[in-house]
């Protein structure tokens, strides 16, 4: 883990300039737009990834910033790895505003009666876990500061299976379930927690799985942030538990959903 501090922070636009915003799976490439989008707007930000090394190499022109910290070798499907990244962020920051769950993956390939148990299992854990345990670990810390905004974001294939992506549209509703259910038990505690659904979006990995799409169609990154940014925002304080769609124009058929 490292929390990079240094002189004087740059003046950004006010949107999110009190604000500390915690992103997780941050060294993937939705993240990496999304990431800077809100430090443009001020935002303090604490990235979570996997790997060692993967965010600094991805965020190379913030990593002298004093308002980043890089959370690594983090494995969210494991609760005290979780806890020590919640901690790190605390200790560094204080607070945390904002959660940005991103943190997932895409596998399919077999029919649900052909399914592996560990392909099963594990589609489950990466997009659902993650969300559970994040939750547990930063709602107490948002429920004594009065406010928080949580963003979880889902796949349009969570609210209908599609063929050989059994397990992945199962952890996708499992998401959207988890994400109405705090909504619920959050309301009047300043706590707002809303999930996004993106549709096939035009990431390198889609273009190069499905070279043959008609790829103008797929939802851009970009779009997908401004509907996150939104979120996060005090503009969203009335939403909560919503699902929002973000599918682009016309939207291709296919599995892959929300690629990330």
């Amino acid at each position: 883990m490292l929390c990079v501090r240094s002189g004087g922070s740059k003046q950004f636009p006010a949107d999110f300039k009190d604000s500390v915003v915690c992103i997780t799976g941050a060294a993937g490439e939705l993240i990496g737009a999304l990431a800077r989008a809100f430090a443009a707007r001020g935002a303090a930000l604490a990235l979570i990834d996997r790997r060692q090394g993967r965010l600094a190499a991805r965020f190379e022109e913030l990593a002298d910033s004093e308002r980043v910290l890089f959370v690594e070798d983090i494995d969210l499907t494991q609760e005290e790895d979780v806890r020590k990244a919640v901690a790190a962020i605390l200790d560094c920051f204080e607070r945390m505003n904002v959660l940005v769950d991103a943190a997932g993956g895409y596998r399919a390939g077999a029919a649900v009666h052909e399914t592996d148990l560990d392909l099963w299992d594990g589609m489950l854990a990466l997009n659902a876990r993650t969300v559970l345990l994040m939750s547990r670990a930063v709602v107490p810390h948002m429920l004594q500061q009065g406010s928080g905004k949580i963003v979880n974001i889902g796949a349009r294939s969570g609210l209908q299976g599609v063929r050989c992506a059994g397990a992945y549209s199962a952890a996708k509703a499992a998401v959207l379930r988890l994400t109405e259910s705090l909504a619920a038990e959050l309301r009047g505690t300043g706590i707002n927690v809303n999930a996004i659904l993106p549709g096939t979006m035009n990431t390198q990995a889609n273009r190069q799985a499905m070279p043959d799409a008609r790829q103008g169609r797929w939802v851009k990154l970009e779009a997908v942030d401004d509907v996150v940014l939104f979120l996060a925002s005090e503009q969203a304080r009335a939403m909560h538990g919503a699902a929002v769609p973000v599918y682009g124009r016309a939207q291709e058929s296919g599995p892959l959903a929300a690629t990330m």
